[in-house]
């Protein structure tokens, strides 16, 4: 049986500002895609006897993306492991192979970032096939890509023969990446692995003792919430951040390399993404409102308004509701730079979307004053809001679609559209959704202070904390 083990982490930085911390590239729609990298990377696995559901691990900030993504695509997992801090690749493989252990110690693990794009998953699968014998003959497998250009922002794997691997490769410099590429015994190292947990754990142990410690302990003081799993997290916290490629594929005798001869992207930058899109004749990569006139290898993303270009030339322009980057498409590998910059303002845009998701659905923040501020809420059919109360501010609420029950002190009555209620300063209050389709609200708050962590939950459904909290409703 292969267990899949999907690491959905990441910083969201690469393609800012689709892609930000709290909603990182993995669970964006690119190309216009119908699902996300999430999703199709889900969707790549079979449901065959050979392959288990999935075992997800992520930032426990993502924990409600990942369970609506998983549902949009009626897709279930084996469990999700929800990661206190980020730790990079070491520690969070880890995690899954004690786990498999426990639940699935006859399992090989198939070990997939979320954000890689794979053309043809027929061929990914049959390959993965293949290497499952080496895994289980002890050895730590991992898949090399053929080299198309002279990257230097990807590892590189010297193979030999046999499947072996003679060296891992750091980001070399641009000429000895064109020398890699001149040369078919070097490979892109893709992030992608497949061993047992027994057999990772034992070179894990061997090379990087107090993480392999770690993570047991972490794993056997977990607590399960639904398909939630949670580590402990004063252990987790000191524990020591490595990849996968520092802590044991640079060190260990054991492992092998089967070539990935599809087309596969890691989808790290801009330019990546314009790479692997549909163009027109002029070599634009178009999508929403764009009119262009002599403008040519460029891609344009507009989510929310009219995008036009005059005589351009390969560059990246991606509008969304609060931020347009415009940049040289070939150097968008220094997008980081300019995240770091946002960061160091605290620019709420470095992390978070003007619409942020919730696990009852999303809230965009349309306007904002001394004072005030105004939201379009929009709550899945069957789903609620906590019961809470706010110290700071009081808020009115008017239904625009579908029709909202409503918790206000004693009373518990139904708006429909065109409908308002007032909650004020200090009163326990409710939104819910038990219509059949989502319903939107627009809410008006006003008061001293309007950050969200102005808040006390009484009940919640979505089994977040009863305390003041940095979360909103």
């Amino acid at each position: 049986m292969i267990l899949p083990v999907i690491l959905a982490g990441g910083s969201g930085e690469r393609l800012w500002p689709l892609s930000r911390t709290a909603y990182p590239k993995q669970f964006l729609t690119l190309l216009g895609a119908e699902h996300s990298l999430f999703q199709t990377t889900i969707q790549r696995l079979p449901t065959d006897s050979k392959f288990l559901a999935p075992l997800i691990v992520c930032h426990e900030e993502y924990r409600f993306i990942v369970a609506e993504q998983l549902r949009q695509v009626n897709r279930t997992c084996s469990g999700i492991i929800l990661e206190p801090h980020a730790k990079n690749t070491a520690p969070a493989i880890a995690l899954a192979a004690q786990w498999a252990q426990i639940h699935h110690p006859h399992a090989i693990l198939l070990v997939l970032p979320a954000d890689h794009l794979i053309q043809d998953p027929t061929l990914f699968i049959s390959t993965v096939e293949q290497a499952a014998f080496a895994a289980t003959q002890l050895a730590l497998v991992t898949f090399g890509i053929k080299i198309t250009r002279p990257e230097t922002g990807y590892g590189y794997i010297e193979a030999g023969e046999n499947h072996t691997v003679i060296r891992f490769i750091e980001k070399p410099n641009l000429a000895e990446a064109q020398i890699f590429m001149n040369n078919p015994a070097y490979l892109w190292n893709s992030g992608i692995f497949m061993f047992t947990a027994t057999t990772f754990l034992e070179e894990l142990a061997a090379y990087q003792p107090s993480i392999a410690a770690d993570c047991e302990y972490i794993v056997n003081e977990c607590k399960q919430d639904l398909d939630f799993i949670r580590p402990n997290l004063p252990k987790y916290k000191q524990c020591q951040s490595l990849s996968i490629d520092y802590a044991v594929m640079e060190h260990t005798k054991k492992s092998k390399v089967f070539m990935l001869e599809n087309l596969w992207s890691d989808i790290g930058n801009w330019q990546a993404v314009w790479e692997q899109a549909v163009k027109d004749n002029m070599g634009n990569c178009i999508s929403g409102d764009v009119v262009t006139y002599n403008s040519s290898n460029c891609l344009i993303d507009s989510r929310n308004r009219l995008v036009t270009t005059l005589n351009v030339h390969d560059l990246a322009i991606i509008e969304t509701s609060d931020a347009i980057l415009i940049a040289n498409k070939n150097q968008s590998q220094d997008l980081k730079f300019i995240v770091a910059e946002l960061k160091s303002r605290n620019h709420c845009s470095a992390t978070e979307h003007r619409r942020v998701m919730r696990p009852w659905g999303w809230y965009d923040s349309i306007s904002k004053g001394p004072g005030f501020q105004v939201k379009l809420i929009s709550v899945q059919s069957g789903k609620s809001l906590s019961l809470q109360t706010h110290q700071y501010r009081s808020e009115h609420w008017v239904v625009v679609k579908g029709i909202a029950t409503i918790v206000r002190a004693t009373e518990i009555f139904i708006l429909h559209e065109n409908e308002s209620t007032f909650i004020p300063v200090g009163v326990k209050h409710q939104l819910s959704n038990f219509g059949t389709e989502d319903l939107e609200v627009i809410e008006v708050q006003s008061g001293s202070y309007l950050g969200e962590d102005d808040i006390v939950r009484y009940a919640d459904e979505h089994g977040r904390a009863t305390v003041s909290t940095v979360e909103n409703a």
